[in-house]
């Protein structure tokens, strides 16, 4: 072979990687994020809809983790979080710019794994907890940016995984540091935290059909809110007053003939007045099982 074919393949084996576009989906990037998004997808629906997930009781290692200040993000779950992260790993494994792919897989995998350890070190020196389902997705970004290293192009491979490195790391600490700030109460005002116990409680109420009515502007019904904390979101609170003091009741207030605000409706039961919680527990049939040892 002469010495110009051997330059032209050569050259053609530096190519810049921009140049290179994909022969087909990254199959293991999809199953992995495929993975990803049955698990954040099965904990987002958990937390929308108040279930209790498997292996997951009250007091566990779990529930201490999922209960805790750490579990949203900018007053979103971090779950949710989880989900879109892992929907746009496998979106990304569709694109057919080799260079473009590799590139937006690579620092989204950085990001997320580097905010999945934070909050892996924080279960486990701060709250002294573990919980399964963070530490299986944990895995499973780590294995998503040890796969996109492995696949990065080449021959600038580390040359080029250094200098984004530099670019993203600093970006990366600083907000981590600034998240655990607040988290930690030290800059503005950290995330509210539900106690597990008062939380349980929300969502049996919930899954056990039971109702409570009121009025955004009625403050007995802001008093029996703020007994649940961080919780009251997760009540079985409907609105009957959508438009301000004043104002005709909703459809279906009217016709549960609802005149009294606080009125809960527990097992065909109506109370029309503030109850505290142990009165809410023993009208449901609540008990708090032990957490496992």
């Amino acid at each position: 072979m002469g010495r110009e074919s051997r330059g032209k393949r050569e050259a053609r084996v530096h190519a810049p990687v921009a140049t290179v576009a994909a022969a087909s989906p990254n199959w293991p990037l999809l199953a992995l994020s495929g993975a990803g998004l049955v698990l954040t997808a099965y904990l987002t629906h958990a937390d929308h809809t108040g279930s209790t997930l498997k292996g997951c009781s009250i007091g566990s290692s779990c529930d201490i983790v999922l209960s805790s200040r750490w579990a949203t993000l900018l007053g979103v779950p971090t779950a949710a979080w989880g989900l879109l992260v892992y929907a746009a790993l496998g979106a990304a494994a569709f694109l057919r710019h080799a260079a473009t792919r590799w590139r937006l897989t690579w620092m989204t995998a950085v990001v997320a794994v580097a905010y999945s350890a934070y909050l892996a070190t924080v279960s486990l020196t701060v709250l002294h907890a573990a919980c399964p389902y963070c530490l299986t997705s944990l895995a499973l970004l780590t294995a998503i940016l040890l796969l996109t290293t492995w696949q990065g192009p080449r021959p600038s491979t580390g040359l080029l995984r250094m200098r984004e490195l530099r670019l993203l790391l600093p970006g990366v600490a600083a907000v981590l540091i600034g998240l655990h700030l607040n988290y930690t109460g030290r800059l503005g005002n950290p995330p509210a935290v539900e106690e597990a116990t008062t939380r349980a409680l929300a969502l049996h109420l919930a899954a056990s059909g039971a109702k409570m009515y009121g009025a955004s502007w009625c403050p007995h019904c802001q008093e029996q809110k703020t007994l649940f904390g961080a919780s009251a979101s997760r009540l079985p609170y409907i609105e009957c007053s959508t438009r301000g003091p004043g104002s005709p009741q909703t459809a279906e207030c009217r016709n549960a003939r609802i005149t009294i605000y606080p009125t809960w409706v527990i097992d065909g039961v109506r109370r029309e007045e503030v109850l505290s919680l142990q009165e809410l527990a023993a009208a449901s049939g609540f008990a708090v099982k032990p957490p496992p040892r």
